[in-house]
């Protein structure tokens, strides 16, 4: 639908529908988990079910699955037949049974919602007004390994949703020069320290993050076995002058630099530039938001930037492919090769100028 031709009635409900988005997420959040989307699916071969029947069943009042069904109706994600039993609609079973859309709901429910009330206060600011929300630090990366482990778990899910898919693809690309010394910068839970000590016997590897993220990554790394390969290195990019230790064959970053702002993210790539040895390489995975093949991609990309506004650190988004290839210039790097993975990430590959 054209946004320039839409005719008024049709752009008033639209408009209408994003002035209470919020009621309709909450909605689809409780319907959910009260174990009534699950209900309604289960009565998919008996023509659906009615609101009576669901209250009873889940004992909840009539009047409270009432209300949820009656939004959720005019949203669109259930349906009622003469009957008066209710459906899910093919959006209805994608909120309840997708596995992307139901991390997002996570992600949004546990960690954002609260804190995007603050949305307007960030703007101003370019401070994470929203963090407040989940505790007392100035950015969410601080707080990782502090975080409700409800809030946690969502985070990660939410961050690994977006990785695990192709990790297999780009750990070939990572080893296919065999390296024998990897920098994992931004190392997370340990991840992609385990899984490249998996892929290879002869690599050593240094996970580089803030202290917070490296004692859960180390106790990952020692329950995989692989502590005697994997050591690690301390360290806040937005300290004064951060270096990394010198020597590495590859420095690899997977969706790391985007949490940052462009100075930060120069900053970075400078300081890998040095740490680097002559013949070796840099790979930064993203996923970048000129680089999608589906709307809803992008749609996503551009959810998670004003995460990073709110809540995250205030100054960092999800970027276009071509402010990172200036910023690669920038920092006495140049690009080697582009390479697409999967369907959404980009690996660029850098080496020393």
């Amino acid at each position: 639908m054209s946004t320039q031709n839409i005719k008024a009635i049709d752009a008033i409900q639209e408009a209408q529908k994003i002035a209470f988005a919020p009621f309709v997420f909450q909605a689809t959040v409780s319907l959910r988990n009260l174990g009534v989307f699950d209900l309604i699916f289960q009565h998919r071969k008996k023509g659906g079910i009615t609101i009576e029947d669901i209250a009873k069943t889940l004992s909840i009042s009539t009047y409270g699955i009432g209300v949820l069904l009656e939004i959720a109706e005019s949203s669109n994600i259930v349906s009622q037949d003469d009957n008066k039993k209710f459906s899910l609609t093919t959006i209805g079973y994608f909120l309840a049974y997708n596995e992307t859309v139901n991390v997002n709901i996570n992600f949004t429910q546990d960690v954002c919602y609260k804190g995007l009330y603050h949305l307007e206060e960030a703007i101003k600011t370019q401070q994470p007004s929203g963090l407040k929300e989940l505790g007392d630090w100035s950015t969410i990366y601080e707080g990782l390994s502090k975080l409700q482990p409800k809030i946690q778990q969502s985070w990660f899910e939410f961050d690994h949703h977006y990785s695990d898919d192709v990790f297999q693809e780009a750990l070939e690309t990572v080893f296919r020069t065999n390296p024998k010394v990897i920098y994992d910068v931004g190392a997370n839970t340990g991840k992609f320290a385990i899984s490249g000590s998996k892929y290879s016997d002869d690599v050593s590897i240094k996970m580089v993050d803030l202290p917070g993220q490296l004692k859960i990554a180390l106790d990952n790394v020692e329950k995989a076995g692989f502590k005697n390969r994997v050591t690690h290195h301390e360290i806040d990019w937005l300290s004064e002058n951060p270096t990394l230790p010198k020597g590495a064959d590859t420095i690899w970053m997977s969706q790391f630099l985007d949490c940052f702002s462009e100075d930060e993210i120069l900053t970075i790539l400078k300081a890998c530039a040095n740490a680097v040895k002559d013949d070796g390489e840099i790979l930064i995975m993203e996923t970048f938001t000129d680089r999608q093949k589906f709307d809803n991609a992008k749609f996503i990309l551009e959810a998670t930037s004003l995460y990073f506004t709110v809540m995250a650190n205030g100054n960092s988004k999800m970027y276009p492919a071509e402010v990172f290839l200036q910023l690669i210039d920038k920092a006495g790097l140049q690009l080697k090769e582009d390479i697409a993975v999967g369907e959404y990430h980009t690996i660029l590959v850098c080496k020393k100028k």
